[in-house]
């Protein structure tokens, strides 16, 4: 049980009549009960990350509306506000957003304070070239340092906090927090990770005549990935929405951001009965 949320910011899906009629539909509702509604259309681009806002005003809560892709643009936007974000799924999978058939059911909940808060685990990453920090920011699922078009094997070392954890030759290394780790990870062959747990994970994709596991490290130490690879372009991904051309001898460092992302959850469906419906655990 959480506390009324009375004043709302809702973030549409760039380009989707779909997403600004419901949206529009929602506004007008919610004023209907006394609360206020800001209409916004979420953007993305190559410069920093930066919520919108509403004028200064109060804000309650971020409703975002549109598939996975647009909350998880819209959460890292808006983390340093510290206030909870539902989205109401508008795409093909809806993992991290809940269904939009039934708004008025879940909008009811948040008026009334009947649902619950899942804190998670963001990331906060920078790149270092020729010793001095040249790009930064924020991201909700995960940062992947990979090869570019050509199928060059990439090499790549990596630290934990004052330890070396090893090297490999590979196609690229995730680095994925809770959240995160039923995306791309999951897909590399990671592991499933509670999404509340203080943890960061990294998994190796096609590493090649190499023993490097994926493994689950506690948040409180930074990751740093550094690239060997003297051929061939390498890169880095920010939760597969923004892209940074790397070079030898840099290092993205990567550790627990300052901010959580905090979800609201009105549905009670658990976690493991998510995963369920979405086709993660399924009978052969």
């Amino acid at each position: 049980m959480s506390d009324a949320k009375r004043t709302f910011l809702l973030m549409l899906r760039h380009g989707d009549e779909k997403a600004a009629a419901l949206g529009r539909e929602i506004a007008a509702w919610l004023e209907a009960r006394g609360a206020a509604a800001t209409l916004r259309e979420h953007r993305t681009g190559h410069g920093p990350d930066v919520c919108p806002g509403i004028d200064g005003r109060p804000l309650d809560m971020v409703l975002v509306l549109g598939g996975d892709g647009t909350f998880i643009g819209v959460a890292r936007q808006c983390l340093s506000l510290g206030i909870p974000l539902l989205g109401l799924n508008l795409g093909r999978v809806g993992f991290l957003a809940e269904g939009a058939d039934s708004w008025e059911k879940r909008l009811e909940a948040l008026l009334d304070g009947r649902f619950t808060l899942s804190r998670r685990v963001s990331l906060a990453w920078e790149l270092t070239h020729q010793d001095r920090v040249t790009r930064s920011g924020l991201a909700v699922n995960d940062l992947v340092v990979s090869r570019g078009e050509l199928a060059r094997l990439i090499r790549l070392s990596v630290r934990y906090g004052d330890d070396s954890v090893g090297a490999m030759r590979a196609d690229g290394l995730i680095v994925s927090s809770p959240t995160g780790s039923t995306a791309y990870g999951f897909s590399a062959g990671g592991p499933l990770v509670l999404p509340e747990m203080e943890a960061l994970c990294l998994t190796p994709v096609c590493p090649f005549l190499n023993n490097f596991r994926p493994v689950v490290l506690p948040s409180d130490r930074e990751i740093v990935i550094g690239v060997e690879e003297l051929r061939g372009e390498v890169r880095l991904s920010v939760d597969g929405q923004h892209s940074h051309p790397l070079e030898p001898g840099d290092r993205v460092t990567v550790r627990r951001g300052p901010d959580d992302l905090l979800m609201a959850q009105t549905s009670g469906t658990t976690y493991f009965a998510r995963l369920a419906n979405k086709g993660f655990f399924t009978e052969r």
